[in-house]
């Protein structure tokens, strides 16, 4: 079955847009109430990213959970992963967040989780969305649903991202620029990794509605690295707007991204006895992280690009490890969804058990050339079922000659297909996939 609302990660589009529409929001909050909130205590748990049309739709999920005779806690502004924890802490029915992730502040979204804090599997989602087609009744008066405020959400975050990290070390002496992308983290993550005696320089944290991932954040961790060099720190740390992701920066301004990320984390829990399952990435991952494990005699599977997929893999492998190069990375042992506060704990223990530097560590990945095209959208479509795209997509496949990967997919959460090519010349990569991604323009028309 293809979904009608739900993309990857929830629901996600511009504000105004009819999924993304104070109306449409209603009767989602009322749908999602009508399903999810007949399990548990029958309270579900609402937190948001920093945008401004937040608080517009945290209204309108009110109005549709109350009417469907849902109790409410309001979070306020809240990390993804944040909710996910608070969720199972509340044992709540499930959690919503609103939030577009690392997309601009125009855009925004809703996503959800279990009373497990996972992501919704595939037939709670189309429960939801053949609720949302039938007419909106309102529960008689006296059953109608009532809202609190949490007050203590965020220290109580706080603490349990502080017990993510091994009591018996500390990052006493560790200089640490902090970017918050002006988004969910700006009053979390300096606190946590400040407790746990780092020197923090905070950027990024200045939301002010509009500018959330506004040159800054995962998304642009050169200003992360310029701050680096300025500050001569020993490292950067980059949040989403949102905090399910992050990128990190070493003390010479060079990005590491989640693949040398999750092998650093691998490595270590290998070193320690508690790494099981194979490690998970996904159709994006860097051949070179493959590689890398392989060399530690660790297993690597890949899924569909998006951390459910990811977690739904682990969880049938009993693996605890997976992420995406983007910085999505699932440490299913400390958590039950992508957090990118914990994952850049998990890394900064590493470092500090085998007392090397965060470029000595991701050196030990040698990523392949990966060049990847986003070609945007007009309408909503699938180029990669076009005859003349498949023929162009079989050509560079003949041309890589076995020595590397082709991958063409519509992005879950943004209007655009990405171009991937992969392969061990980088000029060779780069003329493929910018013939490939005009291809598709002139496909589509655009």
């Amino acid at each position: 079955m293809k979904r009608k609302y739900f993309g990857t990660d929830g629901i996600r589009g511009r504000v105004g847009e009819p999924t993304i529409s104070p109306d449409f929001v209603v009767k989602l909050g009322w749908a999602a109430g009508r399903v999810l909130g007949g399990t548990g205590a029958g309270t579900v748990l609402i937190g948001k990213d920093t945008r401004i049309s937040g608080y517009m739709f945290e209204s309108a999920l009110e109005a549709g959970l109350v009417a469907a005779g849902v109790d409410i806690r309001l979070l306020g502004p809240m990390p993804t992963p944040g909710v996910a924890y608070l969720t199972r802490t509340f044992r709540a029915a499930a959690g919503i967040v609103i939030t577009a992730s690392h997309n601009p502040y125009d855009d925004n979204g809703i996503k959800f989780f279990s009373a497990a804090g996972d992501k919704l599997p595939d037939a709670v989602e189309f429960a939801v969305e053949a609720e949302i087609d039938r007419p909106l009744v309102t529960v008689p008066a006296a059953e109608l649903g009532k809202v609190k405020r949490v007050d203590d959400a965020a220290g109580r975050y706080i603490e349990f991202c502080k017990s993510s990290f091994p009591q018996a070390l500390s990052l006493k002496g560790l200089k640490i620029v902090i970017d918050c992308a002006h988004g969910a983290t700006y009053n979390i993550a300096p606190y946590v990794f400040e407790e746990l005696g780092a020197q923090v320089v905070t950027i990024g944290a200045a939301p002010d509605g509009l500018n959330i991932n506004r040159e800054v954040g995962s998304t642009k961790p050169e200003t992360l690295a310029a701050r680096v060099l300025e500050e001569q720190a020993a490292l950067g740390i980059a949040f989403d707007g949102d905090g399910d992701r992050l990128m990190m920066v070493d003390a010479g301004g060079a990005v590491i991204d989640g693949d040398a990320l999750i092998y650093i984390i691998a490595k270590s829990r290998l070193a320690a006895g508690c790494l099981h399952g194979p490690v998970v990435g996904t159709l994006m991952s860097n051949l070179g992280l493959e590689l890398a494990l392989r060399r530690l005699d660790v297993a690597f599977d890949r899924t569909n690009v998006g951390d459910r997929y990811i977690m739904e893999h682990l969880k049938v492998s009993d693996g605890v490890l997976g992420g995406e190069p983007s910085g999505h990375i699932i440490c299913r042992d400390r958590t039950s969804t992508g957090d990118g506060i914990v994952a850049a704990l998990q890394v900064l223990a590493a470092l500090t058990e085998q007392g090397c530097t965060l470029a000595e560590a991701a050196a030990e990945v040698e990523h392949y050339p990966q060049v990847l095209v986003n070609v945007r959208l007009e309408r909503r479509m699938d180029p990669t079922t076009l005859p003349a795209v498949q023929a162009a997509v079989q050509g560079a496949e003949a041309e890589l000659a076995g020595q590397g990967r082709v991958l063409l997919r519509p992005s879950g959460t943004e209007p655009v297909v990405r171009v991937m090519v992969e392969g061990m010349d980088p000029q060779q990569v780069q003329g493929i996939a910018e013939q490939l991604a005009e291809t598709v323009r002139a496909e589509i028309g655009a």
